[in-house]
Parts: structure tokens; C-alpha cells; sequence
């Protein structure tokens, strides 16, 4: 008898850890990221707006320092960080000057399967392009907005996003119930894509390493292949900002920064496999004043 009850009460465990496990199968990462910064409240509030929903859901920061505004970085970074994340997470982006206004507050799913809740405003424009639009839907806020919230016009990543997200991360609420389908396209940002004609590569540096000061394009090291320059190669490097020269300069193309001394320049290929430019041990950026964004572009060639 006492060996039946013992089973049972494994059996019983049991059960209960595997549907504890398909509940927690139907829930996903929840990854956060804006303009913000940490100084206030925001970031916290945006959270406990999530918690709320689910207090299990695990909650994430990709990060809260994009530059004020700044549509174009928010982008990038989610273009960066997303797709090492399990298919299904979901990200809030909030990097939005437009609050209040008419654009329109979205949910992304990419043909990646990763969703991005965020104004439609610019912010999609990586994603989009590099992993493909499933389907956009436009959130309803009558039902998918924070309730007792209606009167704040200036904190939709409270109110709208983090509330949408987590009810989408949590499995509260499905894809087809953010709201309406839109139309498969987004609000996107013109920019120099990565080409090669007769040896010269063009592109964009559409971000800084703001920790260590590297100059980052979005060049594919398959173009330096393309254009028959090979590691020890020394490249003819110019830089141009709304069209005005502002580097004109020759650099090595090397493997790593120890390659040159302390302080030295160098062309390399960074951990997203693009063409980068740094100093060893210094700030490339603030050294040559680069900054990054669509208006910046850059070129390389093989000097003779």
C-alpha cells in the first residue's frame, strides 16, 4: 500500500513538472530596450508593467543608453543582438521623439521569428531588411494598452509597449491579437548599402563601439574577397560625412589589434564579420572625429 502511494505521489510530481514545463514552454524572452537610460524611473516602471501581467516571464535588457532619440541606433542594435536570442523572443523598443503623435505603434514579426514591438517610426528598419517581414500588425490600444492609462499621451513604453510585449511574451495574448494586419512594410531609413565596383567598396558606418571608440561599417568581409584584398593588404580608407571628406587616410588590414603597436591604426573585421576601423589600445572615433548614422559613408580600396 504504501509502495502504491509512493507511486502516485512520483507520478503526481512528475506530472506536475512536465506541465509546469509546457507552461513555461509557452512563454518567451522578454528583451527591452530604449533611450531612457538608468538616471529615473522609466526603465523600472516598464518592467513592473510586465511583471504584472506575468511574474514568471523572464525579463531582459538589450539597453537603455541608445542616444536620446536616436532612431537610427535603435535599429542597429536590435539588428545586432537579436538573432543570437531563442526564436519567438520578443523585443520592446522604445526610441521614440514622435510620442503622441500619429505614427503608428506596431508589432513586427520577422520571417526569423522574432517579434519587435515599437513605433513604426524608423526603428524596424535593420530587422526588416535582414530578416524579413512575416506580417506587421498595428496595435489595438483598446484592448492591448495598460488599463487605467488612457489620459498619458508621452509614455507609450509603458502604457502601450512593455504592456503589448509582455502579454505577447507571456502567451496572454496571440500575434493575431495585437490588432489589425498591416500592410508588409515598414517606415525605413535610406542608407549606403555595402557594394563593390572595380575594386572600390562603398558603405555606411552605421555605428560606433561606444566602450572602446571602433569605427564599425557594415561591410561584409565577403566584399574584401570580392575585391581581391587580402589580410596584410594596406587599404586606401576615405570617410565622408553628408558628402564632406573627413578621413583620407592608408591603414593595414590585419587580423587583431595586437598586430600594431599601442596607439596605431588598423583595419579589421569585427564580431559581426563587417569591416571595422580601430587604434590598439585607443579611440579611433574621437581620435579622426567620426561619428556614425546614415548621412556617414566610407570607402576602401587596395592602394597600389
Amino acid at each position: 500500500m504504501k509502495t502504491v502511494k509512493l507511486m502516485s505521489l512520483l507520478l503526481g510530481f512528475a506530472f506536475s513538472l512536465v506541465f509546469s514545463q509546457v507552461q513555461a514552454g509557452d512563454k518567451t524572452a522578454l528583451v527591452f530596450q530604449s533611450d531612457f537610460g538608468l538616471k529615473d524611473g522609466a526603465v523600472s516602471a516598464m518592467k513592473g508593467v510586465a511583471v504584472g501581467v506575468d511574474r514568471s516571464l523572464p525579463i531582459y535588457d538589450l539597453t537603455h543608453e541608445v542616444p536620446t532619440y536616436n532612431v537610427w541606433e535603435a535599429s542597429y542594435r536590435l539588428y545586432q543582438s537579436s538573432t543570437y536570442w531563442p526564436e519567438g523572443s520578443v523585443f520592446v523598443s522604445v526610441v521614440d521623439p514622435g510620442v503622441g503623435t500619429t505614427r503608428k505603434s506596431v508589432v513586427l514579426k520577422t520571417k526569423a521569428g522574432f517579434y519587435f514591438v515599437t513605433p513604426d517610426n524608423g526603428t524596424l528598419t535593420m530587422v526588416a531588411e535582414h530578416q524579413g517581414i512575416a506580417e506587421v500588425r498595428e496595435i489595438d490600444e483598446n484592448v492591448n494598452r495598460l488599463a487605467g492609462s488612457a489620459d498619458s499621451y508621452t509614455f507609450h513604453g509603458r502604457d502601450v509597449y512593455a504592456y503589448t510585449g509582455a502579454r505577447l511574451a507571456a502567451g496572454a495574448i496571440s500575434f493575431e491579437e495585437v490588432g489589425p494586419l498591416l500592410p508588409a512594410k515598414v517606415i525605413s531609413i535610406d542608407y549606403q548599402h555595402a557594394t563593390v565596383e572595380s575594386g572600390l567598396i562603398h558603405g555606411n558606418i552605421p555605428i560606433l563601439d561606444p566602450q572602446f571608440g571602433n569605427v564599425w561599417t557594415n561591410i561584409h568581409q565577403d566584399l574584401l574577397a570580392e575585391a581581391g584584398i587580402k589580410l596584410g593588404d594596406t587599404l586606401c580608407v576615405m570617410v565622408d560625412m553628408d558628402g564632406k571628406r573627413v578621413l583620407d587616410t592608408k591603414l593595414p588590414y590585419l587580423a587583431s589589434f595586437g598586430a600594431v603597436a599601442e596607439g596605431e591604426p588598423l583595419v579589421y573585421v569585427n564580431s559581426l564579420l563587417n569591416v571595422s576601423l580601430a587604434l590598439n589600445q585607443a579611440n579611433f572615433a574621437a581620435k579622426y572625429n567620426i561619428a556614425s548614422g546614415a548621412a556617414w559613408q566610407v570607402q576602401f580600396k587596395a592602394c597600389n
